[in-house]
């Protein structure tokens, strides 16, 4: 069974930076490439960015191309969003998904505001 457990989410103020981790279990990690999306209140999935097994390939939406940092620890079966610079619009309730898969878990709800 998939199972994949966000973290590191919270109240943060404009400008300021957090990390989202993403662990995850129940399938090959090490195989499999990975998405953080996000959800704002009254609003659709967003996809933020996408990053390859290996962790050589990465992507991300123009929203948060040069703020945002995605990364893995395979041998931690880990992924990780380095935030930086956030803004208001950031506020979002943040997934880790499998390439191809909506999300399956609580997600990380994180709020920048002042």
């Amino acid at each position: 069974e998939v199972q994949l457990v966000e973290s590191g989410g919270g109240l943060v103020q404009p400008g300021g930076s957090l990390r989202l981790s993403c662990a995850a279990s129940g399938f090959i990690f090490s195989a499999s490439a990975m998405n953080w999306v996000r959800q704002a209140p009254g609003k659709g999935l967003e996809w933020v960015s996408t990053i390859d097994s290996g962790g050589y390939s990465t992507n991300y939406a123009n929203s948060v191309k040069g703020r945002f940092t995605i990364s893995r620890d395979n041998a931690k079966n880990t992924l990780y969003l380095q935030m930086n610079s956030l803004k208001p619009e950031d506020t979002a309730v943040y997934y880790c998904t499998k390439v191809g898969s909506g999300p399956q878990s609580q997600g990380a709800q994180v709020t920048v505001a002042s």
